[in-house]
């Protein structure tokens, strides 16, 4: 049973901040540190639906995208699910 649902709007701008082979990988971790901050839960505990893997993902590791929403639920246990909540 979920405990709390939140819709967030995550920037991603620091990951145009590291070298461009590694910009994605930036992104995913910006989008768990933010949800860890946000929802009060360990990174360890943050899992990411595979829809928000791949609009990060989706035009390469090169060029993700400035800013994303999420829907974060966060559940009786402290575990974090996140998935991609429309419109970027």
């Amino acid at each position: 049973m979920a405990e709390l649902e939140r819709v967030y709007t995550i920037p991603l701008r620091d990951a145009k901040r590291v070298p461009r082979w590694r910009r994605a990988n930036r992104a995913m971790k910006e989008v768990k540190e933010y949800l860890s901050r946000h929802m009060k839960a360990p990174e360890e505990q943050v899992k990411i639906d595979q829809s928000l893997n791949e609009v990060i993902w989706a035009h390469g590791n090169e060029k993700p995208p400035s800013k994303v929403r999420v829907r974060a639920v966060k559940f009786d246990d402290g575990g974090v699910e996140a998935e991609f909540a429309g419109e970027r």
